[in-house]
C-alpha cells in the first residue's frame, strides 16, 4: 500500500502532491457551494451572504498561500535596464585563511623515473612543482587524558607537595570544560539534540549517555552564570532595544506546556528569559525598569506597558504592518499594491541612508534630515490613503484588517521620524529568535524550568556572539577558564578580545 509517510521517491511524491492539490481545490469549491446553499436556506440577507462568502474565500486563499506559497515576503520587482556584463565563468574557490596548511610532496615511483625518449634516469628538478589545493577532513577524535600530578618530598620526611592539575567544572569531574563547551555549542548553536550527539560520539569511539552530556552543560552554565546577568544589563543600558517572544514547549508540565521565550536585544547583545506565560506580568519581568525606546510588533502587552508601566517609549514595526497587506495582495491587488510600494519606498530611503546605530553625530543628523525630507511625505500619503479606505474596507475583511492594524499602530509607526537611532522594523529581534525557534523544532523544548534556564543562558551567549562576529566556542572556553581560576568578571561578547 502506498504511504506518503515512508515514501522517498521524489517523482511519486510530486505526483501525490499534485493529486492532493487538485482534490483540495475541489473540496474548497464544494465547501463554498454548500455554504452558499446553507446560508440561503437560513434566509440570510444576500449582501451579508456575499460578505460571508468573500470572507471564507479570503481565509481559504490565505491557508493555501501558507501551505503552498513561498515563505519569503519579497515582491517581484520589474527588471531594471543595466549595462550588459560579461558572463561569469564561476565564482572560484573560496579563500580559507583559517585552515592550517599541510604540505604533501608527491614523487614518482621508481619505474616512472625513466625517460621514455632516451632511457636515462630522470633527475629531480629542485624547487619545481605543479601545485594544487584540496580541502579534506580530519576525523574528530576523543582522547582519554591521564593526568599524573607529580609528588615531591623533602629528605626530612616532613613535607610532601603535589603539582597542580587541570581546572575542573566541578570536583571530580571526568569530562573537561572544553568537552562541555563542545556539547553546549552543538546543542544551542548547531541545534543538535543530546541524544543525537551521543549517537554521533559513539561512532567516534566515545560511549556516553545524553544524561551525562546534560550534566556537563548544566555544570558549564553554573560556572558561567554571571555572564547572563551582564548581558541582560548591557541590553538594558542601550537607548534602543528590540523585544519579541515565541512559544516554547515545557515537556513535563501540568499546565499544557505552553511557555514562551522572551527576548530583548540591542545591536550588540541579545538576552533571553523563558517564562510560563505571555501576559503583561511576564513582559514586566523583561522590560521592568527600562528607560528608552522599545521596538516591537503590535502585541498589545507592549502598548499596555508603555502606557501604564515602566515608562519606555514604544516604536512599532513597519514590517508587521506591511505583512498584513502582503497576505491579502492577491484579493486586493490595486489597494495592497499601492501600500506595498509606498512602504517599499520607506525601506529604499533607509537603505540609501548611512546605516548603523552607533554612528557619529554628523551621520545621525544626516539620517534625521533625510527622514524629514523624504520619508515624512511618504508616511503622510500612507495615512491619508488608509483613512480614505477605512469606510470602504469594512465590506472587505482582509483589507479592513490591514488598514485597521496600520491606523491602530500609527503613533508607534511614526516614532522613527523623530529619532535617527530607531530603525523601521523589529527584524533584528526576529532574526535573533531564529536560534531558539530552530532549537524548539529540533529538541522540542525543555523538560523542566531548570532546563529552560539553561537554554535561555546559552542562547543569550551564542546569539550575542553572533551579533559581534565572535566565535561562541572560544568565548565560552575563555569564560569558563576565567571563572574557574577565580576571576569575578568577564567581558560581554562585544567587549571580548580573544
Amino acid at each position: 500500500m502506498f504511504s506518503l509517510e515512508y515514501e522517498s521517491d521524489a517523482e511519486r511524491l510530486r505526483q501525490a502532491a499534485r493529486l492532493l492539490d487538485r482534490e483540495n481545490a475541489r473540496l474548497i469549491t464544494e465547501n463554498l457551494r454548500l455554504t452558499r446553499e446553507n446560508e440561503q436556506l437560513k434566509g440570510l440577507d444576500p449582501k451579508a451572504l456575499e460578505l460571508r462568502l468573500q470572507y471564507l474565500e479570503e481565509q481559504l486563499s490565505k491557508a493555501r498561500q501558507e501551505m503552498y506559497g513561498r515563505s519569503s515576503e519579497k515582491l517581484e520587482r520589474p527588471a531594471r535596464e543595466e549595462t550588459p556584463k560579461e558572463p561569469q565563468t564561476g565564482h572560484g574557490p573560496s579563500a580559507q585563511p583559517s585552515l592550517p596548511v599541510v604540505e604533501v610532496i608527491h614523487v614518482l615511483d621508481d619505474p616512472d623515473l625513466i625517460c621514455p625518449k632516451c632511457g636515462k634516469e630522470l633527475q629531480e628538478w629542485p624547487g619545481q612543482f605543479e601545485e594544487s589545493e584540496e580541502v579534506t577532513v580530519v576525523e574528530r577524535k576523543f582522547v582519554l587524558t591521564q593526568h599524573k600530578r607529580q609528588k615531591y618530598r623533602c629528605q626530612c620526611q616532613s613535607c610532601v607537595e603535589t603539582a597542580l592539575g587541570p581546572v575542573k567544572l566541578f570536583p571530580g569531574a571526568r569530562y573537561s570544560a572544553g568537552f562541555a563547551v563542545h556539547v553546549a555549542i552543538a546543542k544551542y548553536a548547531d541545534h543538535l539534540p543530546l541524544e543525537r550527539q551521543a549517537r554521533m560520539m559513539k561512532r567516534d569511539g566515545l560511549r556516553v549517555t545524553s544524561q551525562t552530556l546534560w550534566d556537563q552543560i548544566l555544570a558549564l552554565k553554573t560556572v558561567c552564570e554571571p555572564l547572563h546577568e551582564r548581558i541582560w544589563k548591557d541590553v538594558h543600558g542601550s537607548p534602543v532595544i528590540f523585544a519579541d517572544e515565541t512559544p516554547w514547549r515545557m515537556l513535563k508540565s501540568n499546565d499544557g506546556g505552553r511557555w514562551y521565550v522572551w527576548e530583548i536585544a540591542s545591536h550588540r547583545s541579545a538576552c533571553y528569559r523563558i517564562l510560563d506565560s505571555r501576559s503583561k506580568e511576564a513582559a514586566l519581568k523583561i522590560l521592568g525598569g527600562y528607560q528608552g525606546t522599545v521596538v516591537a510588533d503590535g502585541y498589545g502587552v507592549y502598548e499596555a506597558l508603555a502606557r501604564d508601566g515602566p515608562g519606555f517609549r514604544l516604536a512599532n514595526c513597519w514590517a508587521h504592518a506591511r505583512r498584513y497587506f502582503y497576505e491579502v495582495r492577491d484579493r486586493y491587488p490595486e489597494e495592497c499594491g499601492w501600500f506595498l510600494d509606498r512602504i517599499g519606498e520607506l525601506y529604499t530611503i533607509e537603505r540609501d541612508a548611512v546605516p548603523g546605530v552607533d554612528d557619529d553625530t554628523l551621520s545621525l543628523q544626516g539620517r534625521r534630515t533625510r527622514r524629514l525630507e523624504q520619508s515624512l511625505p511618504v508616511v503622510k500619503a500612507i495615512r491619508q490613503k488608509a483613512l480614505e479606505l477605512k469606510p470602504v474596507s469594512t465590506e472587505r475583511h482582509g483589507l479592513r484588517q490591514a488598514v485597521n492594524y496600520l491606523l491602530n499602530q500609527w503613533d508607534g509607526l511614526t516614532v522613527f521620524l523623530d529619532d535617527p537611532h530607531i530603525p523601521l522594523d523589529n527584524n533584528l529581534a526576529e532574526r535573533t529568535l531564529r536560534g531558539a525557534a530552530l532549537g524548539r523544532k529540533n529538541h522540542l523544548g525543555s523538560k523542566s524550568p531548570r532546563g529552560a534556564d539553561v537554554a535561555a543562558f546559552f542562547y543569550s551567549v551564542v546569539e550575542s556572539c553572533k551579533l559581534n562576529g565572535v566565535d561562541p566556542a572560544r568565548y565560552l572556553r575563555d569564560a569558563a577558564q576565567a571563572f574557574l581560576t577565580g576571576q569575578k568578571e568577564f567581558p560581554v561578547p562585544h567587549s571580548y578580545q580573544s
